[in-house]
């Protein structure tokens, strides 16, 4: 068994100074924390694997595709492999948990 703590993954993804911090990754699938600060850009490309997104905590949207909608802690958002998207107007600090599957490369 691999079981984590959300508050030690946080301040791993802090210490390292980065927005995105794997911390699983298996032969089908990776998962990792996503941060992202109120009012800061979401830099991130279309990826080659399929992917979802689980809210932890903060407020935004986001836009995949054509479509926007709201996210905040508890929504969960499926995103396909190579469709853009992009979180934005980010009223509160985003902690996100991402599955990709396969795993990123």
């Amino acid at each position: 068994m691999k079981a984590f703590r959300l508050d030690e993954l946080e301040a791993e993804r802090a210490a390292h100074d980065g927005a995105y911090l794997q911390f699983l990754r298996e032969r089908n699938m990776s998962v990792g924390l996503y941060a992202l600060n109120a009012g800061e850009h979401d830099p991130q490309n279309p990826h080659k694997q399929d992917e979802v997104y689980f809210v932890v905590s903060g407020r935004a949207s986001i836009t995949v595709g054509m479509e926007t909608t709201q996210v905040a802690r508890g929504s969960v958002v499926y995103v396909p492999a190579g469709v853009a998207h992009k979180f934005h107007h980010i009223t509160e600090d985003l902690r996100v948990m991402v599955v990709f599957s396969p795993p990123e490369s």
